[in-house]
């Protein structure tokens, strides 16, 4: 794990943005890193950056930390793999905006009513969103194979998640 910090450089009075790749449930379920970074890149003059994953989800987590290297931005710290749970909700819980995709970090940002922008694929987001969260906005492209509930695409295409761009994000994150 590389911490990527520039405190002399800051200019956005500590707001954190949250972005979480992963999903334990499958791929079909993650969203592209090069997306997360573009998004994270863009709204990194406003935010500092936390990119958040189990585990199972470190390479995913470099991979955007890479990318994000290449595109310039410093001010990030990516905790994949570092962090108990404990830790993932205290942190969860400070955030400014939440980035995910269907995942149980999404319902831990609904407990504290964190503004979330939420990626579905193949899940039903109607019975899967979060609960009890105003500020939410779930983000999908309503396909004629969605939602197809499984762990990867059966069609091979992953449209579901292909489709979806991060102009659409920072979109909804302009209009929470």
């Amino acid at each position: 794990m590389i911490l990527h910090t520039n405190k002399s450089n800051k200019k956005n009075n500590n707001k954190v943005l949250g972005i979480n790749p992963g999903s334990s449930y499958g791929n079909a379920k993650r969203w592209y890193p090069r997306e997360f970074a573009k998004v994270a890149s863009e709204l990194s003059t406003q935010f500092d950056i936390n990119i958040y994953g189990g585990p199972n989800e470190v390479s995913i987590a470099n991979e955007i930390e890479k990318i994000l290297v290449e595109m310039g931005v410093k001010n990030f710290k990516n905790l994949a793999g570092t962090t108990t749970i404990s830790d993932v909700i205290k942190s969860i819980a400070k955030l400014d905006l939440f980035i995910t995709g269907d995942s149980g970090p999404m319902h831990i940002a609904a407990c504290f009513n964190i503004p979330t922008i939420a990626i579905f694929g193949p899940t039903r987001d109607d019975e899967t969103s979060q609960w009890m969260n105003i500020q939410n906005i779930n983000i999908k492209k309503n396909l004629t194979c969605q939602p197809c509930m499984k762990r990867t695409c059966p069609l091979g295409h992953h449209d579901c998640m292909k489709l979806i761009k991060a102009v659409d994000v920072l979109k909804a994150v302009k209009s929470l």
